[in-house]
């Protein structure tokens, strides 16, 4: 099935690297014209060549989700740009880094008051920031009859379930509450909020993931299904809740995690 997007003006955040270049890729590839968002030009740049090499429609720019003005601006860009938005994916997101000597998932009372802030001010703020400066394109366009909308967060399934750690866990169970409590605001207007829920993913978010087999495969084993998710899992998902095969879907935080949050498998 292709064209599951065809003609919409979209925004992805987070879109310089890892789900966020696998999401500008697949939406384009579904007819979408796509506004990339990053802090990095190096990151945006590839992904940008990656989409236009395809033939689809992507152009680019620098933007710190935790700057309310910043996004804003980005969303003024789309409707330049493209004529009208449709969606926005929020995906930027951080976690802590590793800390040398540090071994297995940080304790809140090992985690610098400046990492809290920072994980926040991405995974919380940078959602809000683009939520509203979404909300109010979308009623701006209701009064020109063409309401309506679509916004897609990445969480997390440790928002979902305890795991993660404390900082990072709690800045992505305020996005899935967020999601829920905004879904009801705005279902009369008929604009949807939903997100995707990773597990353990294979990309740039921790260093040397990508290039360590030990540590692949001991992601791996914290999932049932007995692999790490890959970035076009979770873009996939957020196709589907971004296009009309979830119209009456409004929300849902849906797991991409190979059966982690459904509760403990049976020993083998």
């Amino acid at each position: 099935m292709s064209g599951l997007l065809q003609g919409k003006s979209v925004i992805v955040t987070g879109a310089g690297s890892g789900v966020g270049r696998a999401a500008c890729l697949l939406f384009a590839r579904h007819g979408a014209k796509v506004l990339a968002l990053d802090i990095g030009q190096d990151g945006l740049d590839e992904t940008v060549a990656a989409v236009t090499s395809e033939g689809g429609t992507c152009i680019s720019r620098i933007c710190d989700v935790g700057e309310r003005i910043a996004v804003d601006e980005a969303v003024a860009t789309a409707v330049e740009t493209f004529g009208r938005l449709d969606l926005i994916y929020n995906n930027a997101g951080i976690t802590l880094q590793p800390r040398p000597g540090y071994a297995g998932v940080r304790k809140l009372v090992d985690t610098d008051d400046d990492e809290i802030d920072r994980i926040y001010r991405v995974n919380v703020t940078g959602v809000i920031n683009g939520c509203k400066a979404a909300v109010r394109q979308f009623e701006k366009q209701a009064k020109d009859g063409q309401g309506g909308g679509v916004i897609v967060n990445t969480a997390s399934v440790a928002g979902l379930i305890g795991w993660g750690g404390s900082a990072y866990g709690s800045s992505k169970g305020a996005v899935t509450l967020l999601t829920k409590t905004l879904a009801l605001e705005l279902a009369d207007q008929n604009i949807r909020v939903n997100s995707v829920c990773p597990a353990g993913m294979a990309t740039n978010f921790i260093p040397g993931l990508q290039t360590s087999d030990a540590a692949k495969a001991s992601m791996a084993a914290t999932h049932p299904l007995g692999r790490p998710i890959d970035p076009m899992d979770c873009a996939n998902a957020a196709l589907f809740l971004a296009c009309d095969l979830s119209s009456n879907i409004t929300g849902v935080n849906l797991p991409v995690d190979g059966g982690l949050s459904a509760g403990v498998p049976p020993r083998r």
